[in-house]
């Protein structure tokens, strides 16, 4: 009888159920969308009710193609740093305050002050930045007090997903390292963070490895799902170390560039190491006795999404593409600043906004959609930079994300990074990784590297152009110069706008 194990991805755009058998092969992937929403200028709200429609709705769908009875375990991924407000009872109080909102700036300032910015950099693993959790909690205490009363729990998005299947609050060590409250060396909260906070340890949902067995489907989650009474429910990781898993990232030395809404370079450590002047992130990894070291981009894909949508929404995509591939390497003398949404990493700065830079009259749609492409690339070179900077030195890594989609894109991304770029067997992504992370909790594999080499497999490989790696070696450090010469513009643009 053939076991399934299922990963299910709470993504800022959408909720998907994907089924694996053990070899690894997908067998089926259903996906419901959500709605965001943005009432201010750097707020991002979601319903919690909507990701629990969209997950519970794609789960009835896959469970009309697989035998509940052949469903092992689950292991589950999403969006990171969301704070989901609860009750005492576990239900929302608000919208839940997404990653990639940017309204608790002087929450993160006055925080980092009172503790100190090398004592909670050495806790944390990273600055303490607006898109983390423990400052949007801090953010709603002092803007929304009667709401705050009645705060009872606090979850991650795909750990509220987690709560609805089973009544467990629970999460593990990956995701809740952005929190902002665990001491990530020791792969715990942190009481002093706790204390400083003022923040019970009852609101925090119980901790775990990624691949351990913390929950069990209940009644009510299985009426509404499909699932068995009983299914185990492993930990899971956040998206960005579910997809490390899912692209085979399990050992010292690789490294994967994720180009989706979001643009992220990571690779795996053995030991906790934060980055020294705090321009990456290092999490607790999705294997035990592993560190997550990543530098994030808050608008990658997203960037290209956003000038298609608002300046050619009848052009298809391969039209954007075609349009790309006409216009030469530098888009004529055209540099994007990616930041449309802020930025985290090597810039963190919640003022940073997107820019064109060097517009002639000689410019069109085109050269737009080429240059915005281009920034993304350089953006990625400089999470890989970061990561370099440390000792990693791929010499190849693993792409995955919407760009992969576009040969142009793909390809000048090969010749921004210098390296060749690799596919795997799959585009699932996080939520492939959290099923693997199921498969080894319920024993199928002994670990996670095992589970990787029997699933994961390269597929296509893409070499840098050496005339177009050179052209790009010339351009970076006119990318890398924009935001030095941006960054008081952009502060005095934000404070104009209020």
């Amino acid at each position: 009888m053939t076991r399934y194990f299922i990963g299910i991805d709470v993504s800022t755009t959408a909720s998907k159920a994907l089924a694996i058998d053990e070899l690894g092969n997908v067998v089926a992937t259903k996906s419901k969308p959500h709605e965001l929403s943005t009432p201010r200028p750097l707020w991002s709200e979601q319903d919690p009710e909507n990701w629990w429609a969209a997950t519970s709705g794609s789960l009835r769908e896959l469970m009309a193609e697989i035998p509940a009875e052949q469903v092992v375990a689950i292991g589950l991924t999403g969006q990171m740093h969301g704070l989901t407000s609860l009750d005492k009872d576990g239900r929302p109080l608000r919208p839940a305050i997404l990653w990639n909102d940017q309204r608790s700036i002087a929450q993160c300032a006055a925080i980092t002050e009172a503790i100190g910015a090398k004592r909670l950099y050495q806790l944390i693993g990273s600055i303490l930045l607006p898109g983390f959790t423990a400052p949007k909690i801090r953010w709603v205490q002092e803007n929304e007090p009667e709401m705050f009363k009645q705060l009872g729990h606090v979850l991650l998005p795909k750990d509220y997903i987690r709560f609805r299947l089973s009544g467990a609050y629970a999460a593990d060590v990956a995701d809740a390292s952005g929190f902002g409250l665990m001491d990530i060396g020791k792969r715990d909260w942190s009481d002093e963070l706790m204390a400083a906070y003022d923040i019970p340890r009852a609101w925090l949902p119980t901790l775990c490895e990624s691949q351990d067995i913390c929950a069990y489907v209940s009644e009510e989650g299985a009426a509404q799902t499909g699932l068995k009474v009983g299914t185990p429910i492993v930990g899971g990781a956040g998206d960005q170390p579910a997809g490390g898993v899912g692209n085979g990232i399990v050992a010292a030395g690789q490294a994967s560039l994720t180009i989706g809404t979001s643009g992220v370079g990571a690779a795996i450590s053995d030991h906790y190491s934060p980055e020294p002047d705090g321009r990456l992130h290092t999490f607790c990894g999705p294997i035990p006795g592993t560190w997550f070291q990543m530098g994030v981009m808050l608008s990658a894909a997203g960037g290209l999404r956003w000038l298609h949508d608002e300046f050619a929404p009848g052009v298809s995509y391969d039209e954007i593409n075609r349009r790309a591939e006409s216009v030469p390497r530098g888009s004529s003398g055209l540099l994007f600043a990616p930041y449309l949404t802020g930025e985290r990493n090597p810039h963190p700065d919640p003022f940073a906004r997107g820019a064109f830079v060097g517009l002639t009259l000689r410019h069109g749609l085109s050269h737009f959609i080429r240059a915005v492409m281009e920034g993304v690339a350089f953006g990625m070179r400089d999470q890989l930079e970061l990561l370099r900077a440390l000792g990693v030195n791929p010499t190849e890594a693993v792409i995955s994300g919407g760009a992969v989609n576009s040969p142009v894109w793909r390809q000048l991304t090969t010749d921004i990074m210098g390296i060749p770029l690799y596919t795997v067997n799959t585009s699932e992504g996080g939520a492939f990784g959290a099923a693997i992370l199921a498969a080894v909790g319920a024993g199928a594999y002994p670990d996670v590297a095992t589970a990787c080499r029997q699933m994961v497999r390269k597929v296509d490989t893409f070499q840098p152009d050496p005339v177009g790696s050179a052209d790009y070696q010339r351009l970076y450090p006119s990318y890398r110069g924009l935001y030095p010469a941006l960054k008081q513009t952009f502060a005095e643009l934000a404070a104009f706008e209020g």
